[in-house]
């Protein structure tokens, strides 16, 4: 009887610890139709809330992760990402297996970010406005903008090589290697800008103007012009002749698009007036005149 009473004292006790353990933060929350995620995550509706050791891999699109110390991660379309707990409080693991990524948000003291060949920790604090890319060959382009932006220190997984990054650098490490270093990348590390849809050659007119330009406002304010392929209404000319005593009107010289007229010009005198009577009694006699007296 003791010993069953132990046991669930034991278990009381037990239960109670863990009831008192707090709950890990959210560490963030992310639209479920913009990429895969696994992990330790609650799915509300169409957000999951991203609790511990979470993969994101985003689908054709860039996936927004809203952070809940502030700011964002945006990984970039097919990238895939992994999001874990690091040291204490807010501090973060950012994981980059393959792709881009963009961080922005305020940097925390352990933060870490973490990908196939390098370590990124925190030197300095800052405020993150870092863009990272990884290739397959593992070229790392790293993008670390803006005056604010935390000094990161650099350390490859498996040598002693080190590089400090300070802020407003752009570089690429050849390879993932700290020793192959072009300081003066221009290429962009970040996501790659959206693309315009693509319309077939035969297309509707409207479709080939939406593709051309994808913002009606742009052409209404006179930032874009309006598409060629556009119908274009012909203009409807309407005009009144009047005629005075033998001249035309003048021509408005606002018509001139209309089609040139040929006009005969019709007299406006009257007709002659017929013979009278006595018109027709002269020639008469003048006939037999000439017919009797051939002479005269």
């Amino acid at each position: 009887m003791k010993v069953v009473l132990a046991i669930a004292v034991g278990g009381l006790l037990v239960a109670g610890v863990a009831a008192q353990q707090p709950a890990p933060p959210v560490m963030g929350t992310v639209a479920t139709q913009d990429a895969l995620v696994t992990g330790g995550l609650e799915v509300q509706g169409m957000q999951a809330r991203l609790v511990s050791n979470v993969s994101v891999t985003a689908y054709d699109r860039t996936a927004s992760i809203a952070l809940d110390r502030g700011g964002e991660v945006l990984v970039c379309a097919t990238s895939e990402f992994h999001l874990l707990h690091s040291g204490t409080g807010k501090s973060l693991l950012f994981g980059l297996d393959r792709g881009a990524l963009e961080l922005h948000t305020p940097s925390e003291a352990q933060d870490v970010i973490l990908t196939p060949d390098l370590r990124f920790s925190v030197e300095a604090q800052g405020s993150y406005d870092l863009r990272l890319r990884v290739t397959r060959n593992g070229d790392t382009c790293v993008e670390n903008a803006g005056a604010n932006s935390p000094v990161l220190m650099l350390n490859e997984a498996f040598s002693q090589a080190s590089y400090r990054l300070m802020p407003g650098q752009h570089v690429l490490f050849e390879h993932g290697s700290l020793r192959e270093v072009v300081d003066n990348e221009r290429s962009s590390c970040g996501c790659p800008p959206a693309t315009l849809p693509v319309v077939a050659a035969n297309g509707s007119p409207a479709e080939k103007a939406s593709a051309a330009h994808p913002f009606p406002a742009a052409v209404s304010e006179g930032l874009t012009p309006a598409s060629s392929s556009a119908p274009v209404e012909e203009p409807q000319i309407s005009a009144t002749l009047h005629y005075g005593e033998g001249s035309a009107a003048p021509a408005d010289p606002a018509v001139t698009a209309a089609p040139s007229v040929v006009v005969t010009p019709v007299s406006t005198a009257p007709p002659p007036t017929p013979p009278g009577a006595h018109a027709i009694l002269h020639k008469i006699g003048s006939f037999f005149h000439r017919l009797f007296h051939p002479q005269s």
